[in-house]
């Protein structure tokens, strides 16, 4: 599924089927130009990331207890536990 929107994403008119997930069984359609192994892998790369960063974020539940508490103890700024895990998940996964 990563597969066929990575290059989705490089090419929104492109058709093609593909099976599973493997780059060799792609075949293109209606004269869709070829799109090379090297950009579907570094686009499906970007995916990954993202996906990897969206789920290492807490529930939003969560994350509005931190922000209370932050609040609470006056810490609205770099040095509160939410800013913190927040900081934490970008830099690990930063956007290109």
């Amino acid at each position: 599924m990563k597969l066929g929107k990575a290059i989705k994403l490089i090419n929104p008119s492109a058709e093609f089927t593909y099976n599973g997930e493997d780059y060799d069984s792609i075949e293109w359609l209606n004269g869709t130009s070829v799109i090379s192994k090297a950009d579907i892998e570094a686009k499906y790369a970007e995916i990954e990331a993202l996906d990897n960063r969206i789920n290492e974020y807490a529930q939003i539940k969560d994350q509005l207890d931190l922000l209370y508490h932050d609040m609470t103890a006056g810490k609205l700024d770099a040095t509160g536990e939410w800013h913190k895990s927040i900081k934490a998940i970008k830099d690990k996964y930063p956007k290109e």
